[in-house]
């Protein structure tokens, strides 16, 4: 585990690749990342999908250079804190799903548990793709995996 920075606290672009400072966690920073994104989820689904889509693109770009600026001001590549690439993992994840708390849950549970195991390619993307690009795209994939299902379950039983 890595201690976070004092810097998370003074430096606001630390503070948003933080997870707004949710990545300060002790204990389990990528799932308190995950938690701190479920009620920002809540507002972002009553845009327009379309404005959803355009949310989830400048998130993921600006994301990119969070967790690139972060990393490098730190010596860290994709220290445990920064968790701003989950929050993007989880509404990627959410997307034009059902709004509700049972969904936003197992929505919770999938994205956490791909992004843990890391079936491949995320675990080869997470090894080999660097940089700021890298932290967010093995999220992106994660949430890939997530979703999908959650879609079919949807689909099929929903």
């Amino acid at each position: 585990m890595n201690k976070a920075p004092a810097s998370v606290w003074r430096n606001p672009v630390h503070f948003l690749a933080f997870g707004l400072g949710s990545g300060a966690s002790p204990w389990a920073p990528g799932t308190m990342g995950t938690v701190a994104a479920v009620p920002l989820y809540f507002l972002l689904v009553q845009l327009p999908l379309s404005l959803y889509l355009l949310v989830l693109l400048i998130t993921f770009v600006v994301g990119c250079w969070l967790c690139e600026k972060t990393s490098a001001d730190l010596g860290v590549h994709d220290h445990s804190g920064i968790v701003w690439d989950e929050f993007v993992g989880y509404w990627l994840t959410m997307l034009a799903l059902p709004v509700s708390l049972g969904w936003a849950l197992a929505g919770f549970v999938l994205f956490r548990f791909f992004d843990i195991i890391k079936p491949w390619p995320i675990r080869w993307v997470d090894q080999r793709v660097g940089g700021g690009f890298g932290i967010m795209l093995d999220d992106v994939l994660a949430a890939v995996y997530a979703g999908a299902i959650l879609h079919l379950v949807w689909y099929f039983w929903g």
